[in-house]
């Protein structure tokens, strides 16, 4: 499997190109074999996949993240539509703390981002009927889910929906502001 991975303006979130083999029929791509991603130093062990499925352009989900010991690093891609991922880098002691990567992902490119540990997760969609595929290193816990405010203007994200215009759960609504939030990551 040949990977093509890319450090973003905060290094530690990377951008994975897989190849594809395309005919006739459509494509075929490995998406993830778990030697070839350590061979490039991304030495995860993913033990829980999740899928969700979005109606409507301009729905967003996150931003999301999970306090030790059930910490996640994700590895998140998109099977149909087009999304805005985003990560937002919690970790007190880095350069980059508060800062966020935001990217494109869709079905067409097959782009892959890894969201490490540290960092909270959230997207927007971009197309009806988005459907987004992620991959976790550490098992859903209920008692360690936490989140930070997706309209939080300190963070200065660029989402491509305006919040009285945005789908959101009542549960992300509600979440603090970064400035609010318990400092978990050091």
């Amino acid at each position: 499997m040949k990977l093509d991975i890319h450090s973003l303006s905060i290094p530690d979130v990377k951008l994975i190109k897989t190849a594809r083999i395309s005919d006739g029929r459509g494509y075929f791509a490995e998406t993830y074999v778990r030697r070839d991603f350590a061979a490039n130093g991304i030495n995860h062990e993913f033990v829980q996949d999740n899928q969700s499925a979005s109606d409507a352009p301009g729905t967003v989900r996150g931003l999301h993240f999970q306090i030790p010991p059930f910490a996640q690093a994700k590895l998140v891609r998109v099977l149909s539509g087009r999304i805005i991922d985003v990560a937002v880098d919690l970790r007190r002691s880095s350069p980059t703390y508060g800062n966020h990567i935001a990217i494109e992902l869709s079905e067409a490119s097959g782009d892959q981002l890894l969201v490490p540990v540290g960092f909270a997760h959230g997207f927007c969609t971009l197309e009806a009927h988005t459907v987004v595929f992620y991959k976790a290193d550490e098992v859903y816990s209920p008692g360690h889910d936490r989140g930070i405010n997706w309209a939080d203007p300190t963070l200065k994200i660029a989402w491509p929906v305006q919040a009285d215009k945005a789908i959101v759960s009542s549960r992300d609504l509600a979440l603090p502001r970064l400035n609010a939030a318990p400092v978990v990551f050091e």
